[in-house]
């Protein structure tokens, strides 16, 4: 869970998650939008394929990068269930006085 708290800390890599809502997109197509050297933007792209947020697929020669739903869903689940924020479905049978 740190390594995706991590790579949202940086305000292009969450830009960079906020443009893959829409879809699929290449690297180029991403870096271009950012005023920061395309070294700079690899690096962030790695930071966020290792923490299992986007996807990188090559297609033709170009890296298609495409968001991970689901990794995010499970961190921020996780982290409301450790500061106990929700309830699971077996607390809310308790408040509800079902012992099944």
């Amino acid at each position: 869970m740190n390594e995706i708290f991590d790579a949202l800390a940086h305000p292009i890599r969450r830009e960079v998650l906020e443009m893959l809502k829409r879809g699929g997109m290449t690297a180029g197509e991403i870096s271009d939008q950012f005023p920061v050297s395309k070294p700079t933007m690899s690096g962030h792209f790695a930071k966020l394929k290792a923490a299992g947020l986007i996807r990188g697929e090559n297609r033709s020669g170009s890296i298609i990068y495409t968001l991970n739903l689901s990794t995010l869903e499970e961190a921020l689940l996780g982290f409301m269930g450790r500061v106990g924020i929700g309830s699971s479905e077996a607390d809310l049978h308790k408040k509800a006085g079902d012992t099944a």
